[in-house]
């Protein structure tokens, strides 16, 4: 059978996403400080956009940030659809459609700027700044320098050995060994040990010196330690029970992973997109746009235009424009419908807002789309790296969505609200006897009526980072 070349239309339908569309999610879906960075990146890259500042008193809130931005011009609603079509001169000269003002600046009502913003020094530059105070010879430093490079995040040295180090360095294992030394005599103490056994006792040994009991106790006998068994480890190093019960109360003052109190993972800025704030009796969100830029059109290019421009001037301007244009509007979007969001939460969680989180009440992503006539993925892209600043704290939006746990005579109650009863319940424990999984199921039935499966309290137990009872019992 020979081979036939043939032409033939045919007519089908699929969906497509522009890509002003492909832009519009993926601004909605950045926290707020990768928007700030991709603005500033686009400016860039775009000479159509410039900031402006506006330093008129502002005092709105809520809708009214958005209610009053101006209508887009006919040029505006054409530039949608055939951009080679617009009055350029006209368009530059009348087109003002800046970011939504911001209140944050202007409002006593909102916090300041040293309540929303946390940092710290990372462990790597901690250590680097005691090392170049230090006097020792370049080789020793160096060598400082690499383990202080191959520390993990909690502090300890397990990403290389000292064998590995000295032979990818022609150096002996003495010399890493005296490097070692001196980085594990650096603050926080216990840092760089290879192992938790060597951790504790460098800070055995930093806190407490003379203790003998200590560290034999932290040498060899700290699994009997952990199985409570002060009478066997008594008996093994011939001392009194109380002095392993003195022993074990000091080794709970140690901490197990030094680096994480400087771990450059913790470091966040963290920044509230919103703020929800209680005025005239009601719960008002107000967008934080600080540190955002406002955009519009370049004045330069409006004068350019109007002052003639040729073919190939106008066909990048042209191009520059509709992208301009595009991240504008896209950016107001997001702005808008991160307002919305919050406005249906507020709507949703208005207890939580005036008495607390055990009245959080259970929300799915399906309840606010409906609520605003939007897409349930929408709202997923809008709650994920956004943050609230709330009287009660500051919160991610999806914070506010949780599954349902039952409970008698009342709404049931959101899954944060239970845990926040189960972390209150073991706070209020014997120490000496502590609760069961199984006996915080009961209180929590017969003081808040909530109906909860023990592998449930496990479950939530584990996420607060609350021990099991057998390993919080304190006999000392």
């Amino acid at each position: 059978m020979g081979l036939e070349l043939k032409q033939s239309q045919r007519m089908s339908q699929e969906l497509r996403m522009t890509p002003q569309l492909q832009q519009a999610i993926k601004l909605l879906q950045l926290s707020r400080l990768e928007l700030a960075d991709l603005i500033q990146t686009e400016m860039v890259e775009n000479p159509m956009l410039e900031e402006f500042e506006d330093d008129r008193p502002v005092e709105r809130s809520g809708a009214d940030q958005m209610d009053d931005k101006p209508e887009p011009t006919t040029e505006q609603q054409d530039a949608e659809k055939a951009v080679e079509e617009i009055d350029w001169e006209r368009y530059l000269e009348n087109y003002s459609s800046p970011l939504p003002a911001s209140t944050a600046g202007h409002n006593d009502d909102l916090p300041g700027v040293d309540q929303t913003l946390s940092t710290r020094l990372g462990l790597t530059d901690h250590l680097l700044e005691q090392l170049g105070v230090v006097d020792t010879s370049e080789d020793e430093r160096h060598l400082a320098e690499l383990i202080i490079g191959n520390l993990d995040e909690q502090g300890y040295l397990r990403n290389s050995t000292v064998e590995e180090l000295a032979e990818r360095n022609e150096t002996s294992i003495d010399a890493v060994e005296d490097a070692l030394a001196l980085v594990q005599g650096f603050d926080p103490p216990g840092i760089a040990a290879r192992d938790l056994r060597e951790c504790l006792l460098l800070q055995a040994h930093a806190l407490c010196p003379e203790d003998e009991v200590l560290r034999h106790v932290i040498e060899d006998h700290i699994p009997d330690l952990e199985k409570k068994n002060y009478a066997g480890i008594a008996r093994a190093l011939g001392v009194p029970r109380e002095a392993i019960l003195d022993a074990h109360r000091a080794i709970m003052t140690l901490d197990p992973r030094p680096g994480v109190q400087f771990n450059d993972d913790d470091a966040t800025y963290i920044v509230p997109d919103i703020y929800i704030v209680f005025r005239d009796g009601e719960w008002v969100p107000t967008l934080n746009e600080d540190g955002l830029p406002r955009l519009r059109v370049s004045e330069y290019y409006r004068k350019a235009l109007r002052n003639g421009a040729g073919k190939e001037a106008k066909s990048y301007v042209q191009e520059r424009l509709r992208s301009a244009w595009w991240l504008i509007r896209s950016i107001q979007q997001r702005q808008r419908t991160i307002l919305k969001v919050t406005e249906s939460i507020i709507r949703f969680q208005r207890d939580f807002l005036d008495y607390g989180i055990e009245h959080l009440r259970p929300l799915v992503l399906r309840e606010v789309a409906d609520d605003i006539g939007m897409h349930e993925s929408t709202i997923s892209r809008v709650t994920t790296n956004k943050y609230v600043h709330t009287p009660r704290g500051i919160f991610e939006l999806k914070f506010f969505f949780n599954s349902s746990i039952r409970k008698d005579g009342g709404e049931d109650l959101a899954a944060e609200a239970v845990k926040h009863h189960i972390k209150q319940v073991v706070s209020e424990e014997d120490p000496a006897k502590p609760l069961s999984d199984q006996k915080i199921v009961q209180l929590l039935k017969e003081r808040h009526q909530i109906h909860i499966a023990r592998r449930t309290v496990a479950k939530y137990r584990e996420a607060l980072g609350i021990l099991s009872s057998s390993k919080r019992k304190r006999l000392i």
